[in-house]
């Protein structure tokens, strides 16, 4: 996009300078022979209005009087009935020369070198393909800037779109002071709050109707035990096939959760936790510090996760703000193995906590213990929830929020990390 951008710039200005230039520079060659021509023509007229008065006075031509006309290295050459006279050098062939008439048949051939006027000329175009490479050069550096000012902004937004579909919800306050590259921006940013709140209402629906099924699973399951119990073998036969199929409804519902589980993750993949966790700790150090406050990593070497690293470090980048905003003290972000197929990774702080009345809600949309929006626990639940991992509230006072991600498979292997655009502290 930067490199079409340039191009068409600045084969714009070439056109421009090709056009101009060209009939700029061959004007300017031609301006400095009629220049020249003009002055030597009014050199001559001096010429020959002193000489008309000489032969009024019936006095012989006298050039000695003209002299001061001839320019350096010209000449002077004068024809009167009474004989030709001439001074400078009249030998030179390669000469500018103007004649005119005076009195009765006389007249008057005043010439200058060419060397001076092709010297006056180029030194005048010069001039003019100074200024043309001038113009290109300035045109190149405003291609330059006009094509950064346009490709990083459309760069940044295809970022964000790409985020967007990867499942990072977050809002982006940066804008770019363009009109049309600022209204995309606000069209992803309304978009995005509209998927969140879409794919929470999916997720709570989902569950809602899993909790519902599995007790209505559970409580029929109890009744046809009871059934197939029965004394009279008849309704125990049917009473059994009966439990039978509520047992194969149950697993049918367990594997369709689980393949929305994995659909949902689909695009996590290994992560080495170390850089993981450490590209996130220094996104957040600078805003730490301005605080007065440190933050810290304590993670085991060779832990591996299964998690898309943009919405791990968003998740993360949720708690640490939110440690930042309403805790106290050294943020630490912790990470260790909890089972043989679980890593938790653990922020916390050193504040007051979170209030016990809060603590039941703390993840619920809108809720907030402070004039915050209350959307960035749920949405980092929810960036966690999409990777198949869980985000709880460990411990109340002092707070610790823990992540808990799966291990991947024996036969996954580990993703290289990938640099991702800073956002700065949201």
């Amino acid at each position: 996009m930067r490199r079409r951008i340039l191009v068409s710039t600045l084969l714009v200005v070439a056109i421009t300078v090709t056009v101009l230039g060209g009939p700029l520079a061959f004007t300017t060659w031609r301006l400095v022979e009629d220049f020249t021509h003009a002055e030597l023509a009014g050199r001559l007229r001096q010429v020959v209005a002193t000489l008309d008065s000489q032969l009024q006075t019936d006095r012989p031509v006298d050039l000695t009087a003209v002299a001061i006309a001839v320019p350096p290295g010209g000449s002077l050459v004068v024809r009167t009935p009474r004989g030709t006279s001439a001074i400078g050098d009249t030998a030179d062939p390669d000469q500018i020369t103007e004649s005119a008439s005076f009195g009765i048949n006389g007249s008057a051939v005043l010439a200058e070198p060419a060397d001076e006027m092709r010297s006056r000329q180029l030194q005048a175009t010069a001039l003019v393909l100074s200024a043309i490479v001038l113009s290109v050069a300035v045109g190149a550096v405003v291609a330059t800037l006009t094509a950064r000012r346009l490709a990083d902004p459309l760069q940044q937004v295809a970022g964000r779109a790409a985020r967007l579909g990867a499942g990072d919800f977050r809002q982006a306050p940066l804008r770019h002071g363009i009109p049309e590259l600022d209204r995309v921006a606000d069209v992803l940013d309304s978009s995005a709050v509209a998927l969140a709140e879409l794919v929470q209402r999916e997720r709570d629906l989902v569950g809602d109707v899993s909790h519902q099924l599995r007790s209505r699973l559970t409580a029929l399951q109890l009744r046809l035990d009871e059934l197939s119990s029965h004394p009279d073998p008849e309704v125990s036969s049917e009473g059994g096939a009966a439990l039978e199929q509520a047992e194969r409804l149950s697993e049918v519902l367990d594997e369709l959760l689980n393949s929305a589980r994995a659909a949902r993750a689909a695009s996590a993949s290994p992560l080495e936790l170390d850089g993981e966790l450490a590209a996130v700790a220094d996104e957040w150090q600078d805003a730490a510090r301005g605080q007065g406050r440190g933050l810290r990593v304590r993670v085991a070497d060779g832990l591996v996760a299964r998690a898309t690293s943009a919405r791990l470090r968003e998740a993360l980048g949720v708690l640490v703000d939110n440690a930042l905003r309403h805790g106290a003290g050294t943020i630490t972000i912790a990470a260790r193995h909890s089972d043989h197929d679980t890593i938790v990774v653990e922020v916390s702080d050193n504040g007051d906590g979170v209030p016990s009345e809060l603590a039941p809600h703390v993840f619920d949309r809108g809720v907030s213990g402070s004039a915050s929006t209350g959307v960035g626990l749920a949405l980092a639940r929810a960036l966690v929830e999409a990777d198949g991992g869980r985000l709880e509230l460990a411990r109340t006072k002092p707070a610790v929020f823990a992540l808990f991600l799966p291990v991947p498979r024996t036969d996954q292997a580990v993703a290289s990390p990938r640099p991702l655009p800073a956002t700065g502290p949201r």
